[in-house]
């Protein structure tokens, strides 16, 4: 259960974290807050590159800063992007593996927008449960 304070928090963080987005190609920034199960809170930028295949999301971001400290159980996701826009698939995938059906707020820059679940994001999702 996400208290209104850790949606806070978290929400806030992702609409910080998005400034230091580097995106000179797309020129949409990006930012994403996770927060993990013991109470930390991990963020992450869209960092662009000029092969965009390198190019990497700020959902991924986060999680992979998350995981390479030890953290791997995500309670709550917070994406903000100029729009409220929607993680891509390959973000909802990366999530999947660290989260069951969690709440994610997307939202603009003044905070303005929905929640969801990254189960409806990712329906009839595959996870480490699926494996033998």
């Amino acid at each position: 259960m996400v208290t209104d304070k850790q949606r806070e928090a978290l929400i806030q963080a992702a609409i910080t974290a998005r400034q230091s987005a580097y995106a000179p190609y797309s020129n949409y920034n990006v930012g994403a807050a996770i927060l993990m199960a013991d109470g930390r809170i991990f963020t992450g930028v869209n960092v662009e590159n000029a092969s965009y295949g390198l190019t990497i999301c700020a959902e991924r971001t986060a999680v992979f800063k998350a995981v390479s400290e030890g953290c791997r159980d995500i309670q709550a996701v917070a994406v903000a992007t100029e729009n409220a826009g929607s993680p891509c698939g390959a973000c909802r995938q990366v999530l999947a593996e660290f989260a069951r059906d969690v709440p994610v707020w997307l939202v603009d820059a003044t905070g303005h927008g929905r929640e969801t679940t990254l189960y409806t994001l990712l329906p009839d999702h595959f996870g480490p449960e699926h494996l033998p």
